[in-house]
């Protein structure tokens, strides 16, 4: 009964009331039910007049799922607390105090009764695999084996900002100008589906024959009103079959990943982000005494790219074979002459973590200056794109208009 109450998570409760001195305060205070919320409040002194249960709204950020960054802010938070000199028990409290998502406070609130229970912080986070993968547990467990949890929760905590802040960039770099392509398809398309017939029944009282442009139009408008529905479900099936390919096939993420690697300046962009990730895992991971090896099978499941995969394991197997690590990653023939080069000083300086770590602050910094530059050099080319889409409508419309007005004239 004592575990199955420890493992509720705590609600937050409102209060107003008078201290000891006999002043008005108000507050929140963290407790099981009402009346265990009311009983801690007079353990300090409080009389209180009014507690509720905080309330939500559906626009905050309580209801919210997990999200990598709120696993780094706990990371950081965790680490600073130990480095204050802070309990691991206590704080958990202090953190799940200042999180504001309630899955969040569950998580660290489940860590903390299986660690007062007597399971080791990496155990217990190991029973989270959606929220702290394997290289996550295997670092704690190498920070607590060591006696050094705070260093090491204060490096998983920069390396998970820097891996978060990469991957970012590239959803950046990507996204934007999808968005404005179909933001411009579908301007299109309502113009095709609602404008374009009223235009039609005007040009129908003319008399004369249309402009070869505006019929083109016209015809295109037919389809569209036509097929509209159609279209959707049919974009809506290719969207979940892409989905489900991306999950389920191997091969298709293989194909998908090598075609993207190929594609001009977004390709270079993730050439450099698989380089990054490849460099900050094996950094982190190999400073903090894991085998070289080890290290590397991490380096891998963590690059964000089946082809960079492939290759990482390829580079672990001619490590475990007895090559060095600089011949291993100039065989796969994916890596820059630039990273080779610093890896293998790296190896004969006996300073490869560090060396490592300057390699991915280089190419994140590279990803950083590409993603910008495309971002400076896509504008006038979405502008393009949307004003051949949209002004191309514009003026199909309005050339039997020009045309008459010429008759007329």
């Amino acid at each position: 009964m004592a575990k199955k109450a420890a493992d509720k998570t705590p609600l937050t409760f409102n209060w107003e009331g008078k201290d000891k001195s006999g002043n008005a305060s108000k507050g929140a205070i963290n407790a099981e039910n009402l009346t265990e919320a009311k009983a801690m409040l007079r353990k300090q002194g409080i009389m209180p007049k009014k507690v509720r249960k905080q309330t939500y709204s559906m626009f905050s950020n309580h209801n919210k799922p997990i999200k990598p960054l709120d696993i780094a802010l706990f990371t950081r938070q965790t680490a600073t607390m130990l480095k204050s000199g802070v309990p691991l028990l206590q704080g958990f409290d202090i953190v799940a105090n200042g999180i504001e998502k309630a899955k969040m406070k569950k998580v660290i609130y489940d860590l903390k009764s299986d660690v007062s229970g007597g399971t080791s912080f990496a155990k217990a986070l190991e029973r989270h695999p959606k929220y702290f993968d394997d290289l996550y547990c295997n670092l704690v467990d190498a920070g607590e084996s060591s006696g050094s949890l705070e260093t090491m929760l204060e490096r998983i905590a920069t390396y998970k900002e820097k891996i978060e802040t990469l991957k970012k960039k590239i959803k950046k770099a990507m996204t934007y100008p999808i968005a404005v392509i179909v933001i411009g398809l579908v301007v299109s398309a309502i113009l095709l589906i609602k404008v374009v017939p009223q235009f039609e029944s005007v040009f129908s009282s003319f008399g004369a024959d249309l402009p070869a442009f505006t019929l083109f139009v016209v015809g295109l408008s037919k389809i569209a009103q036509d097929w509209w529905f159609i279209a959707i479900i049919a974009i809506v099936a290719a969207g979940f079959a892409f989905t489900k390919a991306h999950e389920k096939s191997r091969g298709f993420r293989e194909w998908l990943d090598r075609t993207v690697l190929k594609l001009p300046i977004v390709g270079q962009i993730l050439h450099n982000s698989a380089i990054a990730r490849f460099a900050r895992t094996l950094a982190t991971t190999f400073a903090a005494g894991v085998p070289l090896v080890d290290a590397l099978e991490s380096a891998a499941g963590a690059s964000g790219n089946v082809v960079y995969e492939k290759a990482i394991m390829q580079i672990k197997n001619g490590v475990s074979t007895g090559q060095s690590l600089q011949n291993a990653v100039t065989m796969t023939g994916l890596f820059p002459p630039m990273a080779t080069q610093m890896i293998a000083i790296g190896e004969e300086a006996g300073s490869l973590d560090m060396m490592l770590d300057k390699v991915a602050s280089y190419y994140e910094e590279e990803v950083d200056n590409a993603v910008d530059n495309l971002s400076t050099l896509i504008e006038p080319m979405i502008m393009a794109v949307l004003g051949i889409l949209v002004g191309g409508l514009v003026i199909a419309m309005y050339l039997p208009i020009f045309q008459l007005g010429n008759v007329v004239g």
